[in-house]
């Protein structure tokens, strides 16, 4: 059998399984941390529950994504997961799904293990959404969860401080309702508008374009270019205000890199 041939056969194995997400859809590819819960409790002193230095490397590895070959308009941290927006109708790598799962993976897992000195592995998944409304949607739960996650975190290593077990502290926490999880932080002197909002809310990463004045000495004469730059917005709206905000990014896209 020729190659050509040969290779024509087996790539139809190899390409058997492959998903392209269709041209019509946004799409949003959310980025899980494997196994971080004991990267941060045992292997790295971690200020608790929320560490600068952890939450700077994420910011980072963010900017190093959005700078890179995806055509990724928005990004969305909470702890550490990683939610990023592409250009709508990006055709990167025919939108086959295995490829931005497998490519988003590794860089993030090669570029936050650099930043943090220690080995981090992260998951890929690729999320089609059909509209705007959708995406919008996507967001305010990815911004639900991380407010949860966040007043959770809070009540359990409070209770530790008060001197229950961890053990004890996840049990205690594991049914109570959230509005008694409030209430818990009321009761150790804690309220949530003492808590820092990127901790609550999340943080965004989007491109802005901003004035910059310039000389020209072949013209002799003072020039204003139009350049682009990585905006991080640590005081997110929340609600309807929240969901606009999405709106206004994807009605007027910026991308970077390639």
């Amino acid at each position: 059998m020729k190659f050509d041939e040969f290779d024509k056969k087996m790539r139809k194995f190899e390409e058997s399984l492959d998903q392209f997400i269709p041209t019509d859809f946004f799409m949003v590819a959310r980025l899980d941390g494997k196994g971080f819960t004991k990267l941060t409790k045992t292997e790295m002193e971690l200020e608790k529950p929320f560490d600068i230095r952890f939450r700077d490397a994420i910011i980072n590895t963010i900017k190093y994504l959005m700078n890179g070959q995806f055509q990724i308009i928005y990004a969305y941290n909470e702890s550490d997961e990683i939610s990023l927006l592409f250009q709508h109708h990006t055709d990167k790598f025919k939108r086959k799904v295995r490829k931005y799962n497998s490519i988003l993976a590794a860089e993030t897992s090669v570029h936050f293990s650099r930043q943090i000195g220690n080995k981090a592995i992260f998951d890929c998944r690729i999320i089609p959404l059909p509209n705007l409304d959708a995406v919008q949607d996507y967001f305010a739960w990815r911004q639900a969860d991380s407010n949860r996650n966040a007043v959770l975190a809070h009540c359990y290593y409070k209770l530790v401080a008060s001197g229950k077990t961890p053990p004890q502290a996840a049990a205690y926490l594991q049914n109570l309702p959230f509005r008694d999880k409030i209430k818990l932080l009321a009761h150790f002197g804690k309220d949530l508008h003492s808590i820092p909002k990127w901790q609550l809310y999340g943080i965004a990463v989007y491109w802005q374009e901003t004035a910059k004045s310039g000389f020209n000495p072949v013209k002799n004469t003072h020039e204003q270019s139009i350049r682009k730059k990585l905006t991080e917005s640590y005081d997110l709206p929340t609600g309807n205000e929240y969901r606009n905000f999405i709106a206004r990014i994807i009605a007027c896209p910026l991308t970077g890199g390639n």
